[in-house]
């Protein structure tokens, strides 16, 4: 876990030097029976929504597409829509993620492990693998009214 957190960290400040201020993406992403899209990575432990920088000359919405192919071979169905916005102090003092909810139009194939993703699958809701991350758990409580939406990630 510790050194989980030096390599985030380490992986921000080398973002500080090209941008001072990070923007991400993350997104629940629901299929035709409510279950959502959750990925493990390779670098880091636990099952997380899909999501990951928005790059220069990007909007968020171009991001959370990119992202969403690249980690899930996912389409949306519409766009995206925008939930809300948390400052992620776990890290850094300049990072913040944008939540979006979607519906997966199709998935093109399914997700294949490489570098970046270990595994990738649909959940129930109510049955998420036992590694999920509390930031992940809280952002669908507060989908579904269980909890109250906080600024931070």
């Amino acid at each position: 876990m510790f050194l989980e957190k030096v390599l985030i960290r380490a992986m921000h400040g080398v973002h500080l030097v090209a941008r001072p201020v990070t923007l991400g993406v993350r997104a629940a992403v629901f299929d035709e029976r409510g279950q959502v899209f959750l990925v493990r990575h390779t670098y880091v432990s636990g099952w997380y929504m899909p999501g990951g920088g928005v790059d220069p000359g990007e909007t968020a919405e171009e991001a959370m597409r990119r992202e969403l192919m690249e980690e899930g071979n996912i389409e949306l169905e519409g766009g995206p829509d925008l939930v809300s916005v948390h400052f992620n102090r776990n890290a850094s003092n300049r990072d913040h993620v944008l939540f979006y909810q979607c519906r997966a139009l199709r998935q093109t194939a399914p997700k294949r492990p490489d570098r970046e993703i270990a595994e990738a699958g649909f959940f129930p809701p109510d049955a998420l693998p036992e590694a999920t991350t509390d930031a992940t758990r809280r952002r669908l409580a507060e989908l579904t009214g269980e909890r109250e939406v906080v600024p931070y990630w």
